[in-house]
């Protein structure tokens, strides 16, 4: 039996279907390297379609966990397996870009540890470290995770800090942003509620602008830009008082629709649950020969440092997006660089584009060698053994 080696891209914030490419160049590029590397078995690449990154993260890896069950037990009747959760011929690498590789890292803990995501516990990661974290036994079973530039341990203070600090520099400036929130959030939340004359549901995300725009404008958009920015707008909305008070109407609905947002970017601000998210992901690998990896961006030639009062000087070739570990028991961390972006939520944004990315091919070749090095085991050398005979 030929065995089928699946790669799984998921997005991550305000992401979609071209976060791997337009067309998916990326995902496509990446298992042609895999498979080129690993020919004994089948590489199949499959995008989770888009969506939303809002409202409760747990609900969203319940939904991708169902989601990719399907897609593996169909797989495994193509195959023809007998026994897909004992000797399953489909093994799965979740490949997430930014919070995709959390969704990733918490749908691997929950299979592993056959715990079912609850929506009423805050935490879902219901495992202690140094337990066992499985019988042996996964389905649909995870042979690695592969990260890009997800941030486990938090967002660099170097990038919340700067944009908090350009946005909001004082008090009286944020209370000044209190009367133009209807231009930032409700323009937004007009759009996605269909009041822009179109019939679009009213949990919908506003339509996406056409790639070339859109990749040029969620940089500076409502996207990873912005996080300093809607956290500084709730302080305003805390401090604005009788302004507050007058635009409550709009305040009820519109700040709805940004609050979900921001839940589901709220577990990069719960310090102890990014660490011991990492910490079940270590103990995974090594109890299961389960791979972990973090690929990041690290700013390169055209980035300049900067002064951030928060954390002092930020040199260029220093500036990353993500929190890096202090301590090596954190997985594998392998810097990506982008010698064209000249900040780090470009960079972030632009890992996928050759055209912006000088860098993308070192970056293919490293992710190539992960996902070889992890699949390169018994079951893989047993694949269609049968049919030799």
């Amino acid at each position: 039996m030929k065995k089928t080696l699946l790669l799984c891209f998921i997005h991550g914030f305000k992401g979609g279907d071209d976060t791997f490419g337009e067309k998916s160049e990326f995902a496509l590029h990446l298992a042609a390297l895999v498979g080129a590397a690993l020919p004994k078995v089948s590489v199949r690449a499959v995008t989770y379609p888009r969506y939303e990154t809002r409202g409760d993260l747990h609900e969203c890896v319940t939904r991708f966990r169902d989601w990719l069950l399907n897609k593996v037990i169909d797989l495994e009747v193509a195959n023809g397996t007998p026994s897909p959760t004992v000797e399953p011929s489909v093994r799965t690498i979740l490949i997430g870009h930014s919070m995709g590789g959390i969704v990733a890292a918490e749908t691997a803990i929950s299979i592993a540890s056959e715990t079912p995501i609850s929506q009423d516990d805050r935490s879902s990661i219901a495992v202690n470290v140094g337990e066992p974290l499985t019988n042996g036994l996964m389905f649909p079973y995870i042979q690695g995770v592969l990260a890009f530039d997800t941030p486990f341990l938090g967002i660099s203070p170097g990038v919340v800090a700067h944009g908090a600090e350009v946005h909001y520099n004082s008090a009286t400036a944020a209370l000044t942003q209190l009367s133009g929130l209807s231009n930032i959030f409700w323009g937004n939340y007009n759009q996605a509620a269909g009041n822009n004359g179109t019939n679009k549901p009213a949990a919908a995300l506003p339509a996406p602008e056409p790639a070339p725009e859109k990749k040029r404008r969620e940089s500076n958009g409502w996207g990873w830009g912005r996080i300093a920015v809607v956290a500084g707008a709730a302080g305003a909305l805390a401090a604005g008082g009788a302004a507050a008070y007058m635009n409550r109407d709009q305040l009820t609905t519109g700040w709805t629709w940004v609050s979900s947002h921001l839940e589901f970017v709220g577990c990069l601000a719960r310090g102890a649950e990014l660490r011991k998210r990492v910490s079940l992901m270590v103990h995974l690998s090594k109890e299961m020969d389960v791979g972990f990896a973090n690929l990041y961006t690290r700013l390169g030639r055209a980035a300049s440092s900067k002064e951030v009062s928060m954390v002092g000087t930020v040199m260029g070739n220093e500036r990353t997006f993500c929190n890096l570990p202090e301590r090596k028991d954190a997985g594998l961390w392998i810097e990506a660089v982008n010698d064209k972006a000249r900040d780090e939520t470009g960079a972030h944004m632009a890992m996928f584009e050759p055209k912006e990315n000088p860098g993308y091919r070192k970056l293919s070749e490293d992710a190539k060698n992960l996902i070889v090095k992890w699949s390169r085991n018994e079951w893989y050398e047993t694949s269609i053994r049968a049919a030799i005979t």
